[in-house]
């Protein structure tokens, strides 16, 4: 074999050999919005496998969330700490937070980093379920919280006091005050700063210590699928709101009008899908029963003629029952203003022009039956001395004149029915 071909294969195999080292390996990204609800769970449980299974140098979570579910929270952290592969929090990008569950998600991962105008804290639990819990159980509850974020913060080598004054006292930082006092370990601009700024970093992972080389990282985006979207939207509490109206709404209908179909499957079905939705949120009850008690309210204003009175007690308690529906001190876990208005706006609207057009037909002149004939005029078809013959409404009547005769062709107008017998007199000239 010549010299020059026996090069050749061994540079070949010396690049083979080299080609992992040279190819940096990839760094899978996946971006949190919103709840931290059992959907979210799923998404990050499944992203930490996908990345462990497709040998990727780091996950990167990109958060941006109000809170959510406590239950939801912890199984994310426990799947975090537990992971294979290390766990990059980035909370981004600019304007984001990681508010209550966010901030355990944050402390337990092994780098923390966040992007300019971002803020984390205010951890304290609340309720889900509604109803007021009693001081030793809120007090239980708050001590667990405050001993877990604790532990995350203690393994992750993280200020444990400000992680339990988070829970606590509701605490709160930006960005530079996060760093400042080691909550965080640093702010980049975006993800190529964060793939640079992580680079050198040595973390612990269950498998033993991890050198992370990200500067030259491609980024492996992990897309969510079309059912994980959809249930994500559904889970927004605007949106679950009115999914519920909705449902209401629709079964309404259906009950007011058996047999049309198509209110009490759409209202079946948003009904459904907002009970989900009220599972991964803080629902009070106490808001719920004042919503339903406003539709009955309004209902009954169809069945009895109040003068408005149930109206107006049904708007204004359906409006107080949005304002309590879900029981949280985030804003992004309550029903917007600009929700409430109108869709509370279109239903008394709908009910109102129910409760007229009921009105308008009780008090309506009957068109059909004998009662429908009273006041209709007609022609004589003989002369009526006082009996003859009319022709009104495309009929020929027996008929008598009550005040003188009527000739034949004259105007006459009914003025009463008895059986079969017309009484009618002479129909006055316009």
């Amino acid at each position: 074999m010549r010299p020059c071909v026996i090069s050749i294969l061994a540079f070949l195999l010396v690049a083979v050999g080299l080609a992992p080292a040279w190819a940096a390996q990839p760094v899978s990204l996946i971006q949190i919005e919103g709840v931290i609800s059992p959907v979210a769970l799923r998404l990050i449980s499944t992203a930490i496998d996908r990345a462990q299974a497709e040998r990727a140098q780091a996950l990167i979570i990109q958060l941006d969330t109000p809170g959510g579910l406590e239950r939801s929270m912890r199984s994310i952290v426990q799947k975090m700490l537990n992971a294979e592969v290390p766990v990059v929090v980035y909370v981004g990008p600019t304007g984001a937070r990681a508010a209550s569950a966010g901030v355990f998600i944050t402390m337990a991962a092994h780098v923390a980093a966040m992007a300019p105008a971002t803020n984390i804290g205010a951890a304290h639990p609340v309720a889900v379920g509604g109803g007021q819990i009693d001081k030793e159980s809120a007090k239980k509850i708050t001590n667990d919280a405050a001993a877990f974020a604790r532990t995350i913060a203690t393994e992750r080598g993280r200020n444990a006091d400000w992680a339990e004054k988070a829970v606590r006292a509701s605490v709160s930082a930006t960005e530079r005050e996060a760093v400042k006092l080691k909550v965080v370990d640093l702010i980049a601009d975006n993800i190529s700063d964060l793939l640079v700024k992580i680079d050198g970093k040595t973390v612990k992972t269950i498998k033993g210590s991890v050198r992370l080389q990200t500067a030259d990282a491609p980024v492996k985006k992990v897309e969510i699928g079309f059912r994980d979207k959809f249930l994500t939207l559904i889970t927004d509490p605007n949106v679950a709101y009115i999914l519920m109206m909705i449902g209401m709404l629709g079964l309404f209908f259906e009950l007011s009008n058996p047999g049309v179909v198509l209110p009490g499957v759409m209202g079946g079905i948003s009904l459904i899908l907002a009970f989900f939705a009220f599972q991964t949120l803080p629902i009070n009850y106490a808001g719920l029963l004042l919503i339903l008690f406003g539709i009955i309210l309004l209902i009954a204003e169809i069945k009895v003629v109040s003068h408005g009175v149930l109206t107006i007690g049904g708007i204004v308690s359906m409006v107080l029952g949005s304002l309590m529906l879900f029981d949280a001190p985030e804003a992004d876990l309550r029903v917007s203003w600009w929700v409430i208005i109108p869709t509370v706006g279109t239903t008394a609207a709908v009910f109102a022009f129910a409760v007229t057009a009921g009105v308008r037909a009780l008090y309506q002149k009957p068109s059909t039956g004998s009662y429908g004939l009273v006041g209709q005029v007609g022609v004589a078809r003989s002369p009526l001395t006082p009996a003859g013959e009319v022709f009104i409404q495309g009929e020929l009547w027996r008929a008598v004149a009550e005040n003188g005769a009527v000739a034949e062709g004259e105007s006459v107008k009914v003025t009463a029915v008895e059986g079969l017998t017309l009484k009618v007199t002479k129909a006055t000239e316009p």
